[in-house]
């Protein structure tokens, strides 16, 4: 049997040390990734995918043009060969060969669910043997009305798989906007995070509750966002905004209240609060590492990546990303 679900206990974050941040021509870098040789990847609302070096003791930052998905790029994973998952919100799951100039060819690996376009590709991971684990956050809305699910609480969330030269299946449905996606070390199990149910969920791929689904922490502070998994096991989330008490309160209503304050939602677009905050998650479920920062110069942090020590932070609203040492100890 499985283990219930960790939930974060009602103690403030540690606090999330000052952040650097570097612009980089484009806007709203969403994901962050690290590749092999330690630059940061990202693809922003141009539709263009970003190589950074990071300034240190050899050198200046450094910023480079290597894609241009002719979409919005949201989530990226690097792969073995040093190719490029790319969730686009427009295009769907693509993969990209990054250059730094010249023709790069992007080819479209999934475009629609059988027989329904692919609404709202969010997050991709890739397996050793090629199989890709991906989300669509909504059948509903595009990434333009994401705020509209969330207030809607729609439930139409998707974790999919593409098996090398097959075609995309629905693994699970009905989720509370699917957002990031990450494998367990092993890849015994893949997380999704359900950003507008404050929980990151678990399917297990292998062994003896192979199929099952279970939920890896609940009850979180914030809103889950994009995932990644450091070299320790480490699940990091990013939460794109604090919960809301008067949200939460409406997710409980009738569904036709929940769809005219989607329809508001729309209409008003109210910016993102000055709020930054990650998490790192274990395997069992219990939070490691809890930073947050109120009253940030960095908004609507919607990824984290950490990686030798540093943590670099993504936003669905800045002109560019931002880093800062990974704090000593736990928590």
């Amino acid at each position: 049997m499985s283990h219930a679900p960790a939930s974060v206990r009602p103690a403030p974050p540690r606090p999330l040390p000052p952040l650097r941040m570097l612009r980089i021509g484009g806007p709203g870098p969403e994901d962050v990734v690290v590749d092999g040789a330690g630059r940061v990847l990202t693809g922003t609302g141009d539709g263009r995918i970003r190589r950074i070096t990071l300034p240190g003791p050899r050198g200046g930052a450094r910023v480079e043009e290597v894609a241009d998905t002719g979409g919005r790029p949201l989530g990226l994973e690097v792969l073995p060969d040093g190719r490029l998952l790319v969730c686009d919100a427009e295009r769907g799951l693509l993969r990209v060969a990054p250059e730094a100039g010249g023709e790069v060819e992007v080819e479209v690996l999934a475009d629609s669910v059988a027989g329904e376009p692919l609404r709202f590709c969010s997050n991709a991971t890739a397996a050793a043997d090629g199989t890709v684990y991906f989300t669509a956050s909504s059948r509903r809305y595009g990434l333009r009305d994401w705020r509209a699910d969330i207030v809607e609480h729609s439930g139409t969330g998707r974790l999919l798989r593409l098996r090398p030269g097959g075609a995309p299946e629905v693994l699970l449905d009905d989720l509370q906007f699917a957002n990031g996606v990450a494998l367990a070390a092993d890849e015994s199990s893949v997380v999704v995070a359900e950003t507008g149910a404050y929980r990151l969920t678990r399917l297990w791929l292998t062994g003896p509750r192979a199929g099952l689904r279970d939920t890896l922490i609940e009850d979180l502070p914030g809103f889950p966002d994009n995932l990644s998994r450091s070299a320790d096991g480490t699940f990091w989330t990013a939460l794109a905004a604090p919960r809301e008490a008067l949200l939460d309160r409406l997710h409980r209503a009738p569904a036709a209240l929940r769809r005219g304050a989607a329809a508001a939602a729309v209409r008003l677009r109210p910016p993102p609060r000055r709020f930054a905050r990650v998490m790192g998650i274990g395997p069992d479920g219990r939070v490691t590492h809890d930073l947050g920062r109120r009253g940030a110069g960095y908004r609507m942090v919607t990824s984290v990546y950490e990686h030798g020590g540093t943590l670099v932070l993504g936003s669905l609203v800045e002109p560019g990303i931002a880093w800062c040492d990974l704090p000593p100890g736990p928590r």
